[in-house]
């Protein structure tokens, strides 16, 4: 059974910073390619970041390029990102997922095979 467990969100001032993580088990870690997501209320689920297989090619999206970096460690099946300078429309709820698809990196929800439950990140102002 495929899970996918984020931790590490919660409330923060704007400003600062925060690192949530995604834990991986009954999977492949390394075969899947893997993308953070966020959901604000009212809002699309939007991709924040992905990261390839073996990490060296990653994307952020430009809403939070320069603030926020995706990274992985295959050793420990987890996936970061980490987020600084942040911002309050940087709430919402922010999701991992995996995918086993064919490419690099999956920027699309639909390619991705797997969900974490997500976890709340509020950005007071």
């Amino acid at each position: 059974q495929v899970q996918l467990v984020e931790s590490g969100g919660g409330l923060v001032q704007a400003g600062g910073s925060l690192r949530v993580s995604c834990a991986a088990s009954g999977l492949t870690f390394s075969n899947y390619a893997m993308g953070w997501f966020r959901q604000a209320p009212g809002k699309e689920r939007e991709l924040v970041a992905a990261i390839s297989r073996s990490g060296p090619t990653t994307y952020t999206a430009d809403s939070v390029k320069g603030r926020f970096a995706i990274s992985r460690d295959n050793a420990k099946n987890t996936v970061y990102l980490q987020m600084t300078s942040l911002k309050s429309e940087d709430t919402g709820a922010y999701y991992c997922a995996a995918s086993l698809g064919r490419a690099v990196i999956s920027l699309k929800a639909d390619e991705y095979d797997y969900w974490g439950q997500g976890t709340q990140v509020t950005v007071s102002s």
